[in-house]
């Protein structure tokens, strides 16, 4: 998540108050800072950015972006391209894809070349479409999913809460030692030991989503009575170092289940 989405502070479902009338605040409050990390981005084997003088964009309800100089930036693996789009906020963008080899990211690159007055700052800068590329590096470490905010914060902690999970009136995971996990702008989220799940009513699932900050998930559904409940259940069996207190633990999507936690 981010400053701007969730409950953070420029997010729709913001908590929090500020000591003057946030109405005052545009429908996308715009934050353009300086990153310390080097950045690059490789496609098809050919590192097509890197640099050490990024810029990230939180722009209110979108994941933040990294912004590169556009000398730092292969205008040789570059074609123009026909294809623009227009923000009310940042002005009219110009869009170029990525060529290497026999492979093309289409439209995989943007920029603003005269943007809006009050962000002038974008000029002369450059983001890309995280997905469009092969890979994505903060110094020496690759990065999946988008780029780091670093405002997002995991914290997991030792709990002694009693949780108790049920399904249809069926209950199917009770414990009172779950993993709390506190993430920014999100709700809190109990990760369950499997010892404490009745994991005979969960079948494997095909399901993978990926999270910058805990890695990559993998899910389970519910079978019992000839019912199902789809990706009811998640977990990291390789979860990254701020994770790691939950590699393994089961978490049921608050949404699908009757959870209670302490009555």
């Amino acid at each position: 998540m981010a400053l701007t989405l969730g409950s953070g502070p420029f997010g729709k479902q913001s908590t929090g108050t500020f000591n003057f009338d946030n109405s005052v605040l545009k429908a996308h409050t715009l934050y353009f800072e300086d990153s310390p990390k080097r950045v690059r981005a490789v496609f098809n084997g050919e590192t097509v950015a890197d640099s050490r003088s990024v810029k990230l964009m939180h722009e209110t309800g979108h994941l933040p972006v990294y912004y590169f100089p556009e000398e730092d930036i292969r205008e040789d693996l570059l074609e123009l391209t026909d294809h623009t789009t227009h923000c009310p906020f940042k002005g009219d963008a110009s869009y170029r894809s990525v060529r290497v080899g026999d492979r093309v990211a289409e439209n995989a690159v943007w920029n603003y070349p005269e943007p809006e007055e009050h962000f002038a700052p974008l000029a002369g800068y450059a983001a890309f479409y995280a997905e469009k590329m092969d890979a994505w590096y903060e110094e020496d470490e690759e990065v999946i999913g988008h780029p780091h905010d670093p405002y997002h914060r995991v914290d997991v902690l030792e709990s002694s809460r009693h949780v108790k999970v049920s399904v249809d009136g069926e209950v199917v995971a009770e414990t009172n030692r779950p993993k709390m996990l506190f993430e920014t702008s999100l709700p809190p989220r109990y990760y369950i030991p499997p010892e404490d799940v009745r994991t005979e009513l969960l079948v494997p699932s095909e399901t993978k989503t990926v999270c910058p900050y805990k890695g990559i998930a993998s899910y389970r559904s519910m079978r019992t009575n000839g019912e199902g409940v789809e990706d009811l259940v998640w977990y990291y069996p390789e979860p990254l170092p701020e994770a790691q207190k939950v590699k393994d633990h089961l978490c049921f999507y608050d949404e699908k289940v009757e959870l209670e936690v302490d009555g």
